[in-house]
């Protein structure tokens, strides 16, 4: 089979074909008589999973399963499907944590989250699914300003802080320019939550669609996996 057939069924260019050649993503193509690049029914599957997955699993996630599954390492690579599957779990309840947080009406005067009025830069990164890291740059940046203890000089976050994390992290998913996170922090200074909120409802529904498209990808993927132990079975 030639690859301009495969490339013109996935509406894809040879040279798409030729990438994912070279990443190691399908097994090894021999080659005609004339040079040309022989491809076989289970190229073709492969091909096809590779195509169905990216949109709900992107690129990084294709290119650590795709060689495990040329290597045989099949459960390995349902393993990283099912942690990418358990990451947008998490994602969307951040999200969700957004909204309901951005549904409460104090803004200024925030009260009490889970029981504790304090929380350590570790506490918060849990709370938000995001990295200490990330909470430092974004204090370097001045898009919050935790409060310092006396003595120890650690930083101390409250609940309204939480909620500024959660809005960052939400809003630059979307937009990734801080400038634009600025700009909703600001209206939400203003108490003015109707643009973040909008934004967050937006992500949930960004992340309900990659599910569906997750679920398509792996539909394509067990239909690779027969292809596989068909070949192997021959």
């Amino acid at each position: 089979m030639k690859g301009i057939e495969i490339a013109k069924k996935l509406r894809i260019s040879t040279s798409a074909l030729r990438h994912y050649e070279a990443w190691g993503l399908i097994p090894k193509v021999e080659r005609m008589a004339n040079g040309y690049r022989n491809y076989t029914k289970e190229h073709e599957a492969y091909f096809q999973c590779i195509r169905a997955m990216y949109a709900g699993f992107g690129m990084n996630v294709i290119r650590e399963v795709m060689p495990r599954i040329v290597n045989g390492e099949k459960l390995d690579a349902l393993w990283i499907i099912n942690k990418a599957q358990v990451n947008l779990h998490a994602e969307k309840e951040t999200v969700q944590r957004t909204v309901e947080m951005l549904d409460l009406k104090e803004w200024t005067d925030f009260p009490k989250y889970r029981n504790k009025n304090s929380f350590t830069i570790g506490e918060v990164a849990k709370e938000a699914n995001v990295s200490a890291s990330a909470i430092r740059h974004w204090e370097k940046e001045g898009l919050i300003r935790p409060e310092r203890q006396k003595e120890s000089g650690f930083r101390i976050y409250s609940p309204s802080d939480i909620r500024k994390v959660l809005i960052i992290r939400t809003v630059q998913k979307v937009a990734y320019s801080l400038d634009i996170v600025r700009e909703v922090l600001s209206g939400l200074d203003k108490k003015n939550i109707a643009q973040v909120k909008q934004i967050a409802l937006e992500s949930l529904q960004y992340i309900d669609n990659a599910l569906v498209e997750q679920m398509r990808g792996i539909a394509y993927l067990h239909n690779l996996l027969d292809v596989v132990s068909n070949m192997e079975e021959q």
